[in-house]
């Protein structure tokens, strides 16, 4: 298409069918920020919950800055890649202590602060201070790969920048941010895993529509391998208080709290063997062991079993010397930012 009759098209197509998102009736990047961070690997609608939250409880970046990582932790709760909160408080740190409040305006300044790849920093750049820097998510190499034609393999690092050369062509220089979110907007709804050809104002130029092959665009070879991981959760119980303890940081769900954890394909005399061995309980009562659960993440699943046990005073002590657990009531277990394996379990025995 000649000059930026595309770019028009696209953003009058926008203009009348974009979703109307609360963080789209800003240019404050600090709003924005938040937007593009909770919604990494996070559909809008269950994202938007999440980002009405942070607003309300941070409401300025010196906010989010002054909080207690637990607490932006506990937010985050149930969103999944926690390393995504902890960048996301580490950069409203430095922004707020180190830049006096001010975020940074240019799409390579943006980029330096940590967290954000270049993704995020183009639909920044663009959205809040009209840089014309092309974002390229999963949408938009979907949408681009089909329309443009587009066969680099978007697994490999070198085709972003060919995405982004075909884009920056492309992109509305008086409307940047507009025409960024529209392009996402599109391969997010019209141009979908399974698009909707027949209602497509572009299909008369599409590559993938006129060669048929909408299905076999984007090209992505290399596949993440999925692991296996088998999670005995003990569940130590005293009176009413809950043993758990943090994670390790470098493991999954890294600075969240849990239970005590014995990992490995056992069953459960073999558990109760490594339990008695490891921490030398006199008078462990054994109240439930659940059905193995599977909680599925992006590159692992978790085959997961609780047992519920009921410690004495004494094992209570043992089991805390012998261990990183620390007792909590209920009501401070409930505030503890914990994974939603943990969640789903508390709230399958009462515990909300």
């Amino acid at each position: 298409m000649e000059g930026k009759t595309f770019a028009k098209r696209l953003i009058n197509w926008y203009t009348e069918r974009k979703r109307n998102l609360p963080w789209r009736k800003t240019k404050d990047p600090y709003p924005v920020w938040l937007s593009e961070i909770i919604l990494q690997q996070t559909r809008v609608e269950q994202g938007l919950p999440y980002w009405e939250r942070f607003v309300d409880a941070f409401p300025t970046v010196h906010d989010l800055a002054n909080a207690k990582e637990e607490k932006v932790l506990r937010l985050w709760q149930g969103l999944g890649y926690y390393s995504r909160a902890r960048n996301l408080h580490a950069t409203a740190r430095h922004i707020s202590n180190e830049l006096n409040g001010v975020f940074p305006t240019t799409y390579n300044e943006i980029l330096k602060l940590k967290g954000i790849g270049p993704y995020t920093a183009a639909a920044i750049a663009s959205i809040c201070f009209d840089e014309p820097a092309p974002v390229v998510d999963g949408n938009v190499f979907r949408f681009a790969s089909r329309y443009f034609g587009i066969k680099e393999d978007i697994s490999k690092a070198g085709s972003r920048k060919v995405f982004e050369n075909t884009l920056k062509a492309e992109i509305s220089e008086e409307q940047p941010g507009t025409f960024n979110q529209a392009m996402m907007e599109f391969g997010a709804t019209t141009c979908s895993p399974s698009p909707s050809c027949n209602e497509c104002l572009f299909q008369p130029e599409c590559y993938a529509w006129d060669k048929g092959i909408q299905k076999s665009l984007p090209i992505k070879t290399g596949k993440t391998k999925v692991r296996d991981r088998h999670f005995n959760y003990v569940v130590f119980k005293q009176n009413e208080r809950f043993y758990l303890n943090e994670r390790d940081t470098k493991d999954v769900w890294g600075g969240l709290f849990d239970f005590f954890l014995i990992e490995g394909a056992l069953g459960e005399e073999e558990v109760l063997q490594k339990l008695s061995l490891d921490l030398n309980l006199e008078e462990p009562f054994l109240e439930e062991v659940t059905e193995q659960v599977l909680h599925i993440l992006s590159h692992q699943k978790i085959h997961a079993r609780f047992y519920l046990i009921c410690l004495d005073e004494h094992d209570a002590k043992r089991a805390a010397e012998k261990t990183t657990l620390k007792p909590y009531s209920i009501e401070e277990m409930l505030n503890l930012p914990k994974p939603k394996l943990i969640v789903n379990y508390l709230q399958r025995i009462g515990i909300k």
